[in-house]
């Protein structure tokens, strides 16, 4: 079967923030769509310029390295280095300036090629969602200390959704954590399939079946986006809100 993808984006400010450290994207090549969501952090305008770095950099290496013949493995080992790449970009920037010391930035991405399943990877704290069948799953894992404290026996999952280290991450693009690149998802596709990718300032304030019975709900995903920011300040959101909604059709 033959699919098409809808996609919709949305990045707000929000209601206590100065600046939006967030960018998103989704760039459609002749065979080739990936869409980004990432969460800049560091002083001055520094968390501005690591997400826009990311969403530039990320996408120019994959197109420049993805081709169809590549088997599903090689385009894992591509997605990896791209976002080692990033990394690498970005952690320079930080050594020759030194307001951009500390910048950094997570970086959440999925990249279906034209026919094929979709790839998923992040690193931080943004996420991608997968909802199926009024089911939702959480498809990437954060990188904070809570979420270590998890895969280490010492909290459970429901008491890292409100631990002060939740928000902390050991693992971002800017830090020499990233190492060989995160591991990738790939998922095979259904018609009918949405995909939710997004920062904390969603994930943090709506639960995650609230976000997986929204997207359900909706027909259009730019609407969809757009609906998911103003929930996120509506729930009381004091972060930048930023999200990428996916839907797969038969085409």
């Amino acid at each position: 079967m033959a699919f098409a993808l809808n996609i919709g984006k949305c990045s707000l400010l929000g209601n206590y923030r100065e600046n939006n450290e967030d960018s998103v994207d989704v760039k459609a090549f002749p065979d080739l769509t990936v869409t980004i969501v990432a969460d800049g952090m560091g002083g001055q305008a520094a968390g501005e310029i690591a997400s826009k770095k990311a969403i530039e950099i990320i996408p120019r290496e994959l197109r420049k390295h993805i081709a169809l013949n590549l088997n599903t493995e090689a385009v894992k080992g591509v997605i990896r280095r791209a976002i080692v790449q990033a990394n690498e970009e970005i952690m320079a920037m930080g050594q020759l300036d030194k307001d951009m010391k500390n910048m950094g930035t997570t970086v959440v991405l999925t990249v279906w090629r034209r026919g094929g399943e979709m790839f998923v990877a992040g690193v931080g704290d943004s996420r991608c969602y997968l909802i199926r069948n009024k089911q939702v799953q959480q498809l990437t894992v954060d990188h904070s200390l809570a979420q270590a404290l998890v895969e280490a026996n010492t909290i459970t999952a429901a008491e890292a959704k409100e631990h002060r280290f939740k928000n902390v991450l050991w693992k971002y693009l800017g830090s020499k954590e990233v190492g060989e690149g995160p591991d990738v998802q790939v998922v095979d596709i259904k018609a009918g399939d949405r995909f939710l990718l997004c920062t904390d300032g969603l994930s943090g304030v709506v639960s995650d079946d609230g976000m997986g019975a929204y997207v359900d709900g909706q027909a259009d995903m730019q609407a969809c986006a757009e609906g998911l920011g103003q929930l996120a300040l509506d729930s009381g959101s004091r972060d930048n809100v930023s999200c990428v909604t996916v839907e797969v059709t038969e085409a």
